[in-house]
C-alpha cells in the first residue's frame, strides 16, 4: 500500500478522533454549558482569527512546501528555512501595532450589531498569530513527510483542551471570561509544542544568507497571501458576516450546522497533508503521468468516502437534531448546502496542490480573489434576506463557482481532469441510495434509528463500491485493515 494511503489513513483516524471530540463539544457541551450568545462569541473569535491567519502567515506554509524540495542540504537550505521563519513577522508586527493603536475603532467595527464582541480584539489577534505560526511549523514537518503528529496537534489537541475548559465552566471552577482567555492560551501552547517538534526534525541555523531565488520566493509568498485569504474567506466569512448583520446567537446555530457538514471534509484534509508535498515533487520533476494518476486516484477515493459521509449525515439529520436543544434544530438547509459543497471539494482531489505548486499560481490567485469578492457580495445579499440559510447559499454558490473554475483551469493548462467512468458510477450509487433511504423512516428512538440506518447504508454502499471496483485504493485499504485484524 502506498505512502499516500498509509499516512492518509493514519491522519483520517486521528482527524476523526478530533472530530469526535469536536462533535461532543459542538453538539452537547457548548450548547449546554455556554449561553447561545457566548457560544456565538466563540464562533466569531475563531472565524475572524482564521480569516486573519493567512495574512499573518505571509504565505509561508505554502511557500515552504513548494520550494523545499528544490534545495539541497547546505547553507542555502538553512538560509531558506531561516527566511521562512522571519517572513511572518513582516505582517505580525505591523498588525500588532495597528491593533494596539486602533483597538477601540476595530472593536467598534466588529461590534456594530453585537456589542459583546468589542472587548475581544486582542483575543482575535493572538489566536490568529498562533494559528499562523502553527501552520508554518506544520508545513516544516510535512516536507519531511511527518504529518501524523502535526495532524494530531491540529485536530485533537485544541478540541480536547476545549472539552476540559468547558467542563471547568460547568463545574464553576472558571468563569466564561476566563474560559475565553484560556482558549487563547491553548492555541499559543499548541504552537509552542509544534515548534519544538519541528525543531527536532530539522533545526535551522538561521543563516542570513538567503537563497539566490529569494525574489521569486518572496513574490510567491506575497501572492499566496491572496490565494490563502481567498480560500479562508470562502470557508469562514459567513460566520463573521452573520455577526455583522443579525444577532450573534445565530453564529452559534450556524456553527453547529456547519460543523455537522464539515465532517465530510475530514478525509480530504487528511489526504492533502500527504498529497501536497508529493504533488510539489511531481511538478518539480515534470512527471505528468504520475501527476495524472495521483489526481485521478485522489479524486475517486475522496468522492467515495465523502459521498458516504454525506448520505450518513443527511439521512440521519432529523434524528440527530432531536438530541439537541430546540433552538439549534433549524439547520437542515445549511447542512445540505454546505455538505454538497464539501462533496464537490472532495471531487477535485489534489487540484489545489497542483495549482498552488505550479507556475500558473498567479492566475489562480487572481481567480481566487475575484471569487472571494463574489462571496462577500453574496453574503451581503443573502444574509439580511435569508439569515443563516442565506449564508449557506452564498457559501455553496461561491465554492461551486470556484471549484468549477479550478477544474477547468487544470484541464486547460495540464490536459488532465479528475472525472472518469468511475466518477459517474459513484454519483449514481450516491443518488440511488439517498433516494432509497430517504423514504425509509424508522419509528424507534433517534439513537437506534441512526444506528440501524447507518449500518444498513454502510453495508450497501460499501458492497456496491467493492462489487464494481469503483475505488481500488479503498479496496486495497480494507484488505490491509483485515490483515492487521488477523495479525492482532
Amino acid at each position: 500500500m502506498g505512502i499516500v494511503f498509509k499516512q492518509s489513513l493514519s491522519n483520517t483516524i486521528t482527524t476523526y478522533l478530533g472530530f469526535g471530540i469536536g462533535a461532543i463539544n459542538t453538539l452537547f457541551l457548548y450548547t449546554r454549558f455556554l449561553t447561545d450568545e457566548y457560544y456565538g462569541l466563540v464562533g466569531v473569535i475563531l472565524s475572524t482569527s482564521a480569516i486573519l491567519m493567512p495574512l499573518l502567515a505571509f504565505g509561508v506554509p505554502n511557500t515552504l512546501v513548494k520550494y523545499y524540495s528544490g534545495f539541497k542540504q547546505g547553507e542555502e537550505l538553512q538560509g531558506f528555512l531561516g527566511m521562512m521563519l522571519l517572513l511572518p513577522l513582516g505582517m505580525i508586527l505591523p498588525i500588532a501595532l495597528l491593533s494596539f493603536a486602533a483597538n477601540e475603532a476595530i472593536g467598534a467595527f466588529l461590534s456594530r450589531e453585537n456589542p459583546i464582541v468589542a472587548g475581544y480584539v486582542w483575543h482575535i489577534f493572538l489566536v490568529g498569530m498562533a494559528m499562523a505560526y502553527f501552520e508554518v511549523f506544520y508545513a516544516w514537518a510535512r516536507v519531511h513527510m511527518r504529518t501524523v503528529t502535526g495532524n494530531f496537534m491540529k485536530e485533537v489537541f485544541v478540541r480536547a483542551g476545549v472539552s476540559i475548559l468547558l467542563f471547568l465552566v460547568y463545574l464553576d471552577y472558571i468563569s466564561v471570561q476566563l474560559f475565553l482567555d484560556l482558549l487563547v492560551a491553548l492555541y499559543l501552547f499548541r504552537t509552542l509544542l509544534m515548534t519544538l517538534y519541528a525543531y527536532r526534525l530539522k533545526r535551522p541555523s538561521f543563516s542570513f544568507r538567503w537563497p539566490g531565488n529569494s525574489k521569486a520566493i518572496l513574490t510567491y509568498s506575497l501572492l499566496i497571501i491572496l490565494g490563502g485569504s481567498a480560500a479562508v474567506i470562502l470557508l469562514e466569512l459567513d460566520r463573521f458576516m452573520i455577526n455583522q448583520f443579525i444577532p450573534i446567537e445565530n453564529v452559534a446555530y450556524y456553527s453547529v450546522a456547519v460543523f455537522i457538514a464539515t465532517v465530510i471534509a475530514v478525509p480530504s484534509r487528511a489526504m492533502h497533508q500527504v498529497t501536497y508535498p508529493l504533488t510539489a515533487e511531481l511538478l518539480n520533476k515534470q512527471d505528468t503521468a504520475g501527476l495524472k494518476e495521483l489526481y485521478h486516484k485522489s479524486s475517486v477515493t475522496l468522492l467515495v468516502v465523502s459521498g458516504l459521509l454525506f448520505l450518513l449525515i443527511i439521512l440521519n439529520l432529523e434524528d440527530l437534531y432531536l438530541l439537541l436543544p430546540e433552538s439549534y434544530r433549524g439547520g437542515f438547509i445549511v447542512v445540505f448546502l454546505v455538505g454538497l459543497a464539501k462533496v464537490y471539494d472532495a471531487l477535485l482531489g489534489n487540484n489545489n496542490s497542483i495549482l498552488f505548486n505550479s507556475e500558473y499560481y498567479r492566475a489562480v490567485l487572481v481567480m481566487g480573489v475575484f471569487l472571494a469578492l463574489l462571496t462577500i457580495v453574496l453574503n451581503l445579499w443573502f444574509i439580511p434576506l435569508l439569515g443563516i440559510n442565506g449564508a449557506a447559499l452564498a457559501t455553496f454558490l461561491s465554492i461551486s463557482v470556484y471549484n468549477t473554475a479550478k477544474m477547468w483551469y487544470v484541464k486547460v493548462k495540464f490536459g488532465i481532469h479528475p472525472l472518469g467512468g468511475d466518477t459517474y458510477k459513484i454519483f449514481l450509487v450516491i443518488v440511488a441510495l439517498g433516494l432509497l433511504f430517504f423514504w425509509l423512516p424508522l419509528p424507534f428512538h433517534p439513537i437506534l434509528n441512526m444506528m440501524l440506518k447507518s449500518i444498513l447504508l454502510v453495508l450497501l454502499y460499501g458492497g456496491l463500491i467493492i462489487r464494481f471496483r469503483l475505488s481500488p485504493e479503498i479496496t486495497e485499504g480494507l484488505r490491509w485493515l483485515l490483515r492487521l485484524g488477523r495479525k492482532s
